[in-house]
């Protein structure tokens, strides 16, 4: 196994043999931050899924309409770090390409777009796109 918390995200990731894997790096996959692994730092397997039932009721607790969380999964930001327009024409990206997330991606009901939310210790997002990321948009993004 090559992951600290035993999830074993390692297994599924494609950039793995540039990383080298959680443990080898020590929770730093790509010299970021794996969530997960700060999560087992801190206070063992019991700290993990306490992290992550608490950010499921904080994105319940956000009221937006049809984002009912019931999951989260580990997720390479290089995967889910969108390029979202701004008002003045510029784009940003508000994630690290290189730090593993909680996140999901939730369908919105009667729509043919999704939620797109992801979490770490310091921030929270959601966002809506279409199939394949397609014209993102800024639903939230916050401190926690």
């Amino acid at each position: 196994m090559l992951a600290i918390c035993g999830v074993d995200c390692c297994s599924e990731c494609e950039r793995r043999k540039e990383c080298g894997g959680c443990k080898k790096v020590d929770g730093h996959p790509f010299g970021g931050t794996c969530i997960a692994a700060e999560c087992i730092k801190r206070g063992g397997f019991e700290e993990f899924l306490r992290f992550k039932d608490t950010l499921i009721a904080e994105f319940n607790a956000l009221g937006i309409k049809g984002l009912e969380v019931h999951n989260l999964n580990l997720l390479n930001g290089f995967f889910v770090n969108l390029e979202y327009p701004l008002a003045n024409g510029q784009t940003v990206k508000l994630l690290n390409d290189n730090d593993v997330y909680w996140g999901n991606q939730i369908e919105i009901p009667n729509s043919d777009r999704c939620y797109g939310i992801v979490a770490d210790d310091t921030y929270m997002l959601v966002c809506e796109y279409g199939c394949d990321g397609e014209k993102p948009e800024i639903i939230l993004y916050k401190k926690r």
